[in-house]
């Protein structure tokens, strides 16, 4: 588990982020996912649940307030054992991205807030841990997420097909990648890959791997704003022009312009 706090408001800041479970205790956060605008107060819950590019930013905090929040990885081996344990439940189907909001139900609650505690006993932590854990995950396969943490550990579903395409870009963010191979190699067909592809990111898969290209080239940056060139180049651009046309098209200005700003700023990431 991971424990966040802030005390002030940030820059957007965009990442990869893993299959998560992520609880907002006070103050506030905005995270963006193409044209998806999710706002996190105080009780919301947000589970991801495939590798996503997402945005995010701190909207209200302050030192005598400041943004908290906490994560929990999500396991998708735990998930799978457990819809095998608890049998067929009637769940709607899930036909959105593979992110969602909600607020915590009190058992979901109850159960984050004892391994919340297990924290500062970690001998208890060891013994009592996966069992919290799992029960998390139990309490979310009957939340409002049902349908999609369902998806996640069904093998053969839109969800592992999308995160099977998504495993195969990231090993190839920085090439030239061919959409057909793509979907010969994972077993789907291209039509079937965009379709499902789009839905759960919000994207194609083009997008995508421009997204995980710029995202790097940002955070490269950051530790070094006049390297604009090599910051492109190690992700795939052998055209600084449109290195810094593509950049500046997503976050609004030049490479190094924009680089030298977030160094000023309060940067956090997702």
């Amino acid at each position: 588990m991971l424990v966040f706090a802030g005390d002030r408001v940030t820059e957007p800041m965009g990442t990869v982020t893993e299959p998560v479970l992520t609880l907002v205790a006070q103050g506030s956060k905005r995270t963006m996912l193409g044209d998806h605008v999710f706002d996190h107060g105080p009780g919301k819950i947000a589970v991801v649940t495939v590798d996503l590019p997402l945005t995010g930013h701190i909207t209200e905090a302050s030192p005598s307030k400041p943004f908290l929040a906490l994560g929990l990885k999500l396991e998708p081996a735990t998930i799978a054992q457990l819809l095998v344990e608890g049998g067929p439940a009637p769940v709607k189907p899930h036909d959105g991205p593979g992110m969602a909001l909600s607020t915590a139900d009190d058992k979901l609650l109850d159960a984050l807030v004892r391994l919340l505690r297990l924290l500062d006993e970690p001998r208890d932590l060891r013994v009592l841990g996966p069992s919290v854990r799992r029960e998390i995950h139990w309490r979310l396969l009957n939340s409002p997420q049902a349908a999609l943490m369902r998806q996640a550990g069904t093998a053969g579903s839109r969800l592992a097909l999308v995160a099977a395409a998504i495993a195969w870009i990231k090993q190839r963010f920085d090439q030239v990648i061919r959409i057909d191979d793509l979907a010969a190699d994972i077993g789907t067909s291209v039509s079937t890959l965009n379709r499902h592809f789009r839905t759960v990111t919000a994207m194609s898969p083009l997008q995508y791997q421009k997204q995980i290209r710029l995202q790097r080239a940002r955070a490269a940056l950051v530790t070094a704003p006049h390297d604009v060139a090599s910051a492109g180049y190690a992700v795939g651009y052998d055209n600084p022009s449109q290195f810094s046309r593509e950049y500046r098209r997503m976050f609004g200005a030049p490479p190094g312009q924009d680089a030298l700003r977030l160094q000023s700023a309060s940067i956090v990431q997702e």
